[in-house]
């Protein structure tokens, strides 16, 4: 059984190529630079557990949030279900796929048999829109290949696998309401909402306070990492490919702010776009940095990224203040 005339949204982050592919069964039809800033999506944050193989570097705020605040600026019903058994959480799953409902899920790519080099990361999304005996019919990032499968079982494995950023099986639908949004006004909100968050961290290790301490406990994972060449290959790759904690969440930012520009003609969006324009272009050279720390295991290269990070502290707290005032 697949959903017929599906139309899968082309995005290049999992949480919105998910919800663009829902968003668009409901006809609404926007860019992903505009759902991320819908999304209220732009944040930071440095994670190291004794757990992890190496410390994750995140450019966005915590998994499940920018879906829900999608909802909140679209005036969209959003239904998330969770559920610790296997079956139900498959037959919920099952019964909204045979009604004709595109479905996301939340999910470990570790276990799906489309990713080419398979890590944990149980943080991730993707939209289910069809099944057959055997097989799971799914739309997830370009990168993955857009329309992919993977079998019910790994599937499963995939949904219920424990860990950070995990959750109970979760999928989720949206529906609409009687009340319509406007651009006009969900714009400012959302970009006011996601200034004042990045620029009031609760702890250290998030927002532009998380990048400025990211400075220097990157030159303090250099000198205890026992594999070098591929924590920092690692890393370079889920920064700048996967969108962790390199350029794309500020690429997305940055084409968001001249989308609204372009939209409302404010001033400060021209100021604020022009802002990330650099940023993203820094984010990049930092990736490029941790490529050359892997390749040569150089303490220069360390030195050089812990200086840009404390440049992208100060840069990114500027441009948000600028935008908290919209």
């Amino acid at each position: 059984m697949k959903i017929e005339n599906l139309k899968p949204f082309d995005g290049q982050h999992c949480e919105t190529t998910a919800t663009g592919t829902l968003l668009l069964q409901l006809g609404i039809e926007l860019s992903e630079p505009m759902l991320f800033g819908l999304g209220e999506g732009l944040g930071f944050i440095f994670w190291n557990m004794k757990s992890m193989n190496f410390p994750f570097i995140g450019g966005r705020i915590k998994p499940d949030l920018i879906t829900q605040n999608i909802a909140k600026n679209l005036n969209l019903e959003l239904n998330v279900k969770e559920t610790s058994s296997t079956k139900k959480a498959w037959d919920n799953v099952k019964l909204l796929l045979d009604q004709g409902q595109v479905v996301g899920l939340k999910l470990d790519c570790y276990h799906l048999e489309y990713f080419s080099r398979p890590f944990h990361f149980a943080g991730h999304y993707a939209a289910m829109y069809g099944y057959d005996n055997e097989t799971a019919y799914l739309v997830d990032t370009k990168q993955q290949g857009g329309k992919v499968k993977t079998s019910l079982k790994s599937l499963a494995l995939a949904r219920a696998e424990k860990g950070p950023m995990a959750s109970r099986n979760l999928y989720y639908t949206f529906s609409k309401t009687a009340r319509k949004f406007d651009l006009k006004t969900a714009i400012p909100s959302a970009i006011r909402n996601n200034a004042t968050e990045f620029l009031n961290p609760p702890i250290n290790n998030i927002g532009y306070k998380g990048i400025l301490k990211t400075s220097t406990e990157i030159i303090k994972w250099f000198k205890a990492s026992k594999d070098i060449e591929n924590d920092f290959k690692m890393s370079a790759m889920l920064m700048e490919k996967a969108g962790t904690g390199g350029a794309l969440f500020r690429n997305l930012y940055r084409d968001f702010l001249k989308e609204s520009y372009d939209l409302l003609k404010v001033g400060k969006l021209k100021s604020g776009h022009e802002a990330f324009v650099e940023i993203a272009e820094l984010w990049t050279s930092v990736s490029q940095l941790f490529e050359k720390v892997s390749q040569t295991k150089d303490f220069k290269y360390i030195q050089q990224a812990s200086d840009i990070l404390k440049q992208l502290s100060i840069k990114e707290k500027n441009a948000m203040d600028i935008l908290a005032t919209i």
